[in-house]
């Protein structure tokens, strides 16, 4: 190995839905983040370690940058402030279909006050025509925040080596961090809770998938399987019926394809049973919100 080992956190910040866990997982290699259409899929501050001969990167995924309307929102927006505040580098994501938007803006005022070394991400260009990312480019140029300008698609992984070799070069020098096999600090209890979530954001609409949050009962090994129980909250009970479906169809497709999910993650066969339980507004409620991880601890 020539040069330094270099070593840090890197925030990857942006408004909602310009795949900032596509990127994650895709510097990752594997499935540290859930993905979906749906915005604000992510909730929590995620971990992902890469270690190299030359480098340990400490990915840090935020959720989407947005105007809170309640306690869920306000700690989702105090995740991102901390993270900006705190990452050694911080990756800006834009979907460069659709340009610099009001949101994007936002997030890079909070970039320009926390005064990290900070590079841009042009999202999604597999979807777009080069000439059109001429002006996007410029613009981005001219707020004077990034040290390079990346184009890159993260889904199909173009250009997302140059852009992790640019991360890399603005890291400081130090240690590593963490073990060179552990890829995040989530337990498997927090990942089957957003594996089951995941399915859920895929196979609902409208409001449905932001009402929803998933409690982790009972996991517990018998023999060969691992058995677990889980409850979905939800707002309304008109919510309640659309998740459960016509004779339960729709509730037993999701727990069909997280329990899938589930077994990839564990390596094991699963049982997994599902309930649908109504909590009114549990969004507003500190004390749920506490219980579910989404506040800390008092």
């Amino acid at each position: 190995m020539s040069g330094p080992f270099r070593s840090g956190f890197v925030g990857i910040v942006g408004r909602p839905n310009v795949g900032k866990s596509t990127m994650l997982n895709t510097f990752l290699g594997e499935k540290i983040a859930i993905v979906s259409p749906k915005p604000q899929t992510t909730r929590h501050r995620i971990l992902g370690v890469l270690t190299r001969e030359d480098a340990q990167v400490m990915f840090l995924d935020t959720p989407g940058w947005h105007q809170p309307e309640h306690a869920l929102g306000r700690y989702m927006a105090e995740v991102i402030k901390a993270v900006i505040e705190e990452a050694d580098v911080l990756v800006a994501v834009i979907d460069a279909r659709v340009g610099l938007r009001e949101d994007d803006e936002r997030v890079l005022d909070r970039i320009r006050q926390a005064k990290r070394p900070a590079v841009l991400a042009l999202n999604k260009v597999d979807a777009v025509k080069k000439p059109k990312l001429l002006p996007l480019l410029e613009a981005c140029a001219k707020t004077r925040l990034f040290s390079d300008c990346v184009p890159v698609s993260a889904l199909t992984g173009d250009q997302m080596p140059l852009l992790l070799s640019r991360i890399i070069a603005r890291l400081p020098e130090g240690p590593r961090w963490y073990e060179p096999d552990q890829r995040t600090d989530q337990t498997d209890r927090q990942r089957i809770t957003e594996l089951i979530r995941e399915q859920i954001l895929l196979a609902t609409r409208q409001e449905v998938p932001h009402a929803v949050a998933v409690r982790l009962d009972e996991l517990k090994e018998e023999g060969h399987l691992v058995s677990i129980q889980a409850t979905i909250l939800i707002e309304r009970p008109g919510q309640k019926a659309i998740l459960i479906g016509r004779g339960g169809a729709m509730l037993k497709r999701i727990g069909q394809s997280a329990r899938s999910q589930i077994e990839q993650l564990l390596g094991r066969k699963v049982y997994l049973g599902l309930w649908v339980k109504v909590v009114e507004d549990w969004r507003r409620d500190a004390r749920i919100l506490r219980e579910l991880g989404y506040a800390e601890q008092p």
